[in-house]
């Protein structure tokens, strides 16, 4: 540890300042112990294997903290460990990563005169070491990338940038995109001041193609630096003002893109995310919201006009009704997702520095709001690290949360000082304005140890304080800075608009309720932004933006987080899986906590847990009461249970911890693919009065069951045409012959069992499919018998296995649930099943690889025949599953083959249908806020 601290001081250039900085206390370490000495230790081998089963990533002998899980180890080790694997340079300890990155900041906190002595430097660092090690908190990844590897390294993810209507400007967008993409970071833009096409050229008398044209160029810039297999999926927001004339081929452009997909699709393209289909359509790279003005949101209300003006003149262009606008919005997101809202008025209200200029823009996960040109990096708490036991009850422990969100806000402020960035005019912004985004994860994992369910005003009241009491006392570390180092450059000029929203949150903090918030947080909360005001007005303030709440992607594997961002937990039952088979199954770790602190007897907690493991619901648990449900409630409804969190809970969890935090709130409002156009128009309209800055959507499966229309007069010519050409192209039908080879295969889907037979042709191609289910002659036994017989004929008249594969797969109906086949792990219905399982069976791993499954099993053969392997049983797959059991794993080495097994294991739930594959592993990604994340390799398609 000594020696790298010695390789690691000649980073920081110059001489210690000291005397004139601020005071830091030991809370979490003692003087004369080093954070490292008071953890254990062990050594483990990281491995992380693609959706084949293929290693793509493996170092041994790496030391880690025993109370890191193996999954932790894995994607930390792969992520941000710098050196070639095998090379001397290498890291091979969590101590070498921490201490890079804590003593090259704290290095420049002593260079900067951050620290008023000696002392107090080296607690800061030790505090750091501390509060790092045991996962208490973590920096965005730029900065486990680059500090303590670049004398002047990037640390921002999030970044802003400005377009001007003139051609330079515009390359110079594309320029400035393309390199923070090759770097890992996301950015956004407002085009609004690009003229539409409804007005001339200056020196011409044709139109200008206007911004959506020029979108084009920038998405292939985009899926260019994405597709070259150097860094992640390209992380971008593109943002239309509601006044622009441009505004409705702005809302409906993605949609339009995917039904040109969809026709290729059916034609027979690749439907993957880099196939054929979807690489030959635009907009597929950016994240599209619009602008909207509360005057629109009340036009909206009182069906009222809406006029657009034109850039260059300020004239009115083109008129609509509003509601016809608003009616565009909620299809096109019903259709494809896109696009989101931003609420603008509510932005510019909240705007620290209004007196610069506006807010127009953010990044491409809607946390970060700021001026253009702007910079910001990120940190989060993981909240359930911060609890104490106080008569026999685990409580939040607030002063422990106070300490730590005071050295991470401290770090970040000293990084911003020591970071490079891309453009001039970013650079000085970040240097002037010093905006920081500190926020929290493990919310859902916090309330449902509390007892206190998601959807609950108690819920809301509690995560409205902790995030008042992280905002208010960070804004009151930033006042102490500025007491000792001064503000940033832009509070002179900005100190009314300033105060006015530290006062703005004052009162929200003491309009939170107290219904289940502990005393002491809600007291806490309160005196920080009484902090803020009273030292703020005094000395000024260090930072002009705090916090936001980030989705919390590849970090919130770093701090083994149950639940990221402001998320609730996925599900009580979590399934961890062994590429190329075997699965355990894992009930959440917080129900047991949750029912004690419910009153619940130990034997009637293990009489539920137990109804849990065998149900995979808590619906219908013995000794449970109505009451307690709810408390339960997670984000997608379980195979074998009704019970959900309704979206709107969702939105309501938003509203009430909104006015604490500077920038905004990055999280997708899940909803379920029955959800209608009029429902995301109640979420928009939601959002908006409940003083959201913005919000956006996902209907489940809404890209794979996106259906493609035509107008009536086109249907009636096709038709006509049909007939007419009948008798050319008459189909044939292929039959089989009176004797053929088949295959049988068992399955069973939650409680239902049944027998798949296919019959082949000689040369191995299926032809025809019978489906047996239990309960001959019930209503599910007809309808699957018939559905089976269809299918048969489509194949015998010759339509492509693939098609049928691409049409039905991911199909969602009940019954659904969890099968007894470790490569189907999780079926959406008896449809949806079959045709997977069939894809696996019969089609090549290209074309299994379209429809998002992708495991090394047989397939076709050169000759086009099957080549057949012997199935797992139900009790075959329990007996292999139970080879790897983590938690009965007591040896310290992991080199050994059951800890390495463990390395395989990654938790996965299926959560949506058309999640891309990853671009790291190959494995299906699962959404995360706006964005999505690889739960087998940490990678992350965001920005944080």
């Amino acid at each position: 540890f000594m020696s790298h601290r010695q390789r690691l001081a000649p980073l920081a250039s110059g001489k210690p300042v000291y005397g004139n900085g601020i005071r830091v206390s030991r809370f979490f370490t003692k003087e004369g112990i080093h954070p490292y000495d008071e953890l254990e230790w062990e050594t483990r081998t990281a491995s992380i294997k693609n959706e084949k089963g293929e290693v793509i990533f493996e170092q041994r002998d790496i030391e880690t903290p025993t109370s890191w899980s193996q999954q932790a180890t894995n994607i930390v080790a792969q992520k941000y460990f710098r050196g070639q694997v095998g090379k001397p340079d290498r890291e091979t300890s969590m101590k070498q990563l921490i201490g890079r990155v804590a003593i090259t900041i704290a290095n420049w906190g002593r260079m900067g005169g951050y620290f008023q002595t000696v002392e107090d430097a080296q607690t800061f660092e030790d505090e750091l070491i501390h509060i790092l090690i045991n996962q208490m908190a973590a920096f965005n990844s730029p900065v486990w990338f680059n500090v303590g590897v670049h004398p002047y390294p990037q640390c921002s993810a999030c970044f802003i940038n400005s377009v001007d209507d003139d051609m330079r400007s515009i390359m110079h967008l594309a320029s400035t995109e393309t390199m923070l993409f090759k770097g890992g970071s996301g950015t956004g833009t407002n085009l609004s001041k690009l003229r539409s096409s409804q007005e001339f050229l200056s020196k011409s008398n044709g139109k200008s193609s206007g911004p959506v044209s020029f979108m084009k160029g920038f998405d292939a810039f985009a899926g260019i630096i994405k597709s070259g297999g150097k860094t992640r999926r390209a992380a971008k927001m593109v943002i239309l003002d509601v006044d622009h004339p441009d505004i409705v081929p702005f809302i409906e452009c993605k949609v339009k893109e995917e039904k040109k997909a969809w026709a290729l699709v059916e034609a027979g393209y690749d439907s993957s995310m880099d196939g054929e289909a979807y690489s030959s359509i635009f907009f597929q790279n950016a994240n599209n919201s619009v602008r909207v003005t509360d005057e629109f949101m009340k036009a909206v209300k009182d069906d009222g006009e809406w006029t657009t003006y034109e850039v260059t003149t300020g004239n009115p262009s083109l008129k609509y009704q509003a509601r016809d606008l608003f009616r565009k919005m909620a299809r096109a997101a019903w259709e494809c997702g896109d696009p989101g809202v931003q609420y603008d008025t509510t932005i510019n209200n909240w705007h620290t520095c209004k007196n610069t200029d506006r807010i127009y823009a953010s990044n491409p996960c809607s946390e970060y709001m700021f001026l253009d040109n702007s910079a910001c990096n990120l940190a989060s708490l993981n909240l359930m690290k911060f609890r104490k036991v106080v008569d026999g009850v685990v409580e939040f422990d607030t002063e422990a949360f106070k300490k730590a969100a005071e050295v991470i806000i401290t770090a970040m402020d000293i990084i911003v000082g020591n970071s490079s960035y891309p453009t001039p005019a970013i650079e000085k912004n970040s240097y002037d304005y010093r905006p920081l985004g500190i926020g929290f994860a493990n919310l859902g994992a916090l309330l449902m140890s509390r007892g206190l369910p998601y959807d609950s005003q108690e819920g809301r009241n509690m995560a409205a304080a902790i995030m008042a009491l992280l905002s208010g006392h960070t804004y009151y570390q930033s006042a102490k800075i500025a007491e000792k180092i001064g503000p940033f450059v832009g509070f002179k000029k900005n100190e009314e608009p300033m105060m006015q929203v530290m006062q703005m949150h004052r009162k929200a903090a003491y309009d939170v309720s107290s219904e289940g918030v502990p005393a002491e947080l809600l007291f806490e909360a309160r005196k920080s932004w009484d902090n803020v005001i009273d030292h703020g007005s005094q000395h000024g303030i260090r930072n002009s933006q705090i916090s936001v709440l980030a989705p919390t992607g590849t970090i919130a594997f770093l701090m083994d987080c149950d639940t990221t961002g402001i998320e609730p937990d996925i599900a009580l039952v979590k399934y961890k899986w062994l590429v190329g088979g075997g699965m355990l199954k894992i009930v959440n770790n917080t129900v047991p906590e949750a029912l004690t602190r419910l009153g619940y007897s130990e034997k009637e907690r293990e009489d539920i847990m137990s109804h849990i493991d065998e149900q995979e619901t808590i619906e219908g648990a013995p000794h449970l009461k109505e009451e307690h449900l709810s408390v339960f409630d997670c984000a997608f409804k379980p195979a074998n249970g009704k019970r959900t969190i309704h979206y709107m809970g969702h939105v309501r969890m938003m509203g009430a911890v909104q006015p604490f935090v500077s920038g905004a709130i990055s999280k997708t409002v899940n909803m379920s693919n029955e959800a209608t156009m009029e429902d995301i128009e109640e979420v928009y309209t939601e959002g908006w009065k409940l003083g959201l800055k913005a919000i956006a959507i996902y209907r489940d499966g809404s890209k794979r069951q996106q259906a493609l229309t035509t107008s009536k007069e086109s249907d009636s010519a096709r038709a006509h045409d049909e007939e007419s050409t009948a008798s050319v192209r008459a189909p044939r039908r292929r039959r089989l012959p009176d004797e053929r080879k088949a295959l049988t295969h068992r399955f069973q889907i939650g409680s239902h069992k049944g027998y798949i037979t296919v019959g082949l042709y000689d040369d191995g191609i299926p032809g025809e499919i019978f489906i047996v289910m239990s309960k001959e002659g019930s209503v599910i036994s007809g309808l699957i018998d018939a559905f089976a017989t269809s299918v048969s004929m489509a194949l015998q008249y010759g339509v492509p296995l693939p098609v049928l594969v691409n049409k039905f797969a991911h199909s969602r109906f009940e019954p659904s649930g969890f099968t007894n086949n470790p490569n189907i792990r999780m079926a959406k219905s008896i449809v949806d099943y079959i045709f997977r399982w069939m894809a696996l069976k019969f089609l090549t791993p290209e074309e299994q690889r379209d429809i998002g499954i992708n495991v090394d099993l047989p397939s076709l053969s050169e000759s086009g025949k099957i080549e057949l392997q012997e199935e797992l049983t139900e009790e075959e797959a329990v007996a292999q599953a139970n080879l790897f059991q983590p938690e009965k794993t007591e040896t310290k080495n992991a080199t050994s083959e059951a800890t390495t097994a463990t390395s395989m294991l990654t938790v996965t739930f299926d959560n949506t249908s058309d999640a891309p594959i990853c671009d790291t592993c190959g494995s299906i990604m699962v959404r995360n806020a706006s964005c999505y994340k690889c739960l087998n390799c940490g990678a992350t398609s965001g920005c944080s």
